[in-house]
């Protein structure tokens, strides 16, 4: 048997790897005696209904919302598969939500919709907000789903998680942060190649940007992206790029830009894009992380026979496994539980720097620079950053606000 033959089996054993169950103890409600029907149904349900009627936010209390997620995906670039549709990106979808419970204790719905257009799926998703606490956007194709994430966050009263662009990001800073204590180098020195444009692409040169590092290079399929480039023009996200990287504005194929590079990180989608041969040419202790799966940019053991000193990917059958599923069941656990709006970029930074000092010192080594997906200490952790990070927040704000008032009070007088 192998990889492909052993899922395909599991999956028809299965028929699907996630199921509803009833909160309500079942042997309870059609009793003679203290009957739960009366109480979950009607006539009783309706005190219930009433009360969330005069007061939305009760839902959290009286219902599953607080605890429910929707996946929302169109199918439009699933994995590295690319547009294989919805129907096909719902066995995706399912092992997430396997992780979300696994990991987070949280219900999430996959909503693989037959629609892939963008004013149609942000109108769903505003259609179906009364359900769910949080939205987790997924494995839609760039820069539609940028787009769509953005409305979404101005457009919608709960919070939205894009997992290749957010968690993506903060794993990938996450690994970097220690990948740098091995090596002996500084974020703020270092250059730094990120292959691939799209929605992790952004997101990981976004984070770094907020975190410290000053030399960012970013390739699509054109080449270097930098300011001045004329097929940028109709791409805002692709501008954005180019407006907060590549401050030399080099332009060059991969196999060029790379020279000198201290990092390497692949999020193109397409495997076996990086030629080992041109990894000597980077700098000492070259760290590559060929993050594009099912199929990575490089596979770990030609890096690491090209000198590369640290190779991570986005697979669990390699060592150093840099996937958002790290991340995303304790983020939006957080989220949900905290009853954050909007994750910024301070806090992804923050909870990145967490998750990195999960590793200790004594620990930390070339093929462990992560801690594992099934971590126990990720969900409390993470939800204690952003606790104090939020706190911190609002403490600054009502200072700042404090302080304009006296400033008018002054002025006034």
């Amino acid at each position: 048997m192998n990889l492909k033959d052993d899922s395909i089996n599991l999956h028809r054993m299965l028929k699907g790897k996630i199921e509803i169950q009833n909160r309500v103890p079942i042997e309870n409600i059609f009793a003679k005696e203290n009957s739960l029907i009366n109480l979950i149904y009607t006539p009783g349900v309706a005190y219930v209904a009433s009360a969330i009627g005069e007061n939305k936010d009760l839902a959290y209390e009286f219902t599953s919302k607080w605890n429910n997620v929707a996946i929302i995906c169109d199918g439009t670039r699933v994995l590295g598969l690319g547009n294989i549709g919805p129907d096909a990106a719902l066995p995706v979808m399912e092992g997430k939500s396997v992780l979300f419970k696994l990991l987070g204790g949280i219900n999430a719905i996959p909503l693989c919709i037959a629609t892939q257009d963008k004013e149609e799926i942000i109108k769903f998703v505003k259609y179906i907000q009364p359900l769910f606490g949080a939205i987790n956007i997924e494995d839609i194709e760039s820069p539609k789903v940028l787009e769509i994430v953005e409305r979404l966050k101005q457009e919608i009263s709960i919070p939205v998680f894009h997992d290749d662009q957010h968690g993506t990001a903060i794993i990938t800073l996450a690994a970097l942060i220690n990948s740098l204590k091995i090596v002996g180098k500084q974020l703020e020195k270092i250059k730094v190649l990120i292959v691939g444009a799209g929605s992790a692409g952004y997101g990981i040169n976004k984070i770094l940007n907020s975190a410290g590092c000053k030399n960012t290079i970013v390739v699509d399929s054109n080449g270097a992206i930098y300011e001045g480039r004329k097929d940028l023009i109709n791409n805002q996200f692709k501008s954005d790029i180019a407006t907060n990287s590549n401050p030399r504005k080099i332009a060059g194929s991969l196999d060029s830009v790379i020279e000198g590079s201290d990092v390497f990180i692949g999020v193109s989608g397409i495997g076996n894009i990086l030629n080992n041969k041109v990894i000597p040419s980077m700098n000492i202790d070259p760290i590559v992380f060929a993050l594009s799966n099912p199929y990575p940019e490089i596979l770990p053991p030609s890096a690491l026979d090209a000198g590369a000193k640290i190779v991570a990917t986005g697979r669990s059958d390699f060592p150093n496994q840099v996937n958002n599923a790290v991340i995303f069941p304790s983020v939006i656990r957080s989220l949900l539980d905290l009853r954050v709006k909007l994750l910024d970029d301070n806090l992804m930074v923050n909870v990145a720097y967490t998750i990195a000092n999960l590793v200790e010192g004594q620990h930390l080594k070339p093929d462990y620079i992560i801690p594992p997906i099934n971590d126990p200490r990720i969900l409390p952790v993470v939800t204690q950053t952003l606790r104090n990070v939020i706190q911190k927040t609002v403490a600054q704000h009502y200072e700042n606000k404090s302080e304009a008032n006296e400033e008018e009070r002054l002025n006034i007088k």
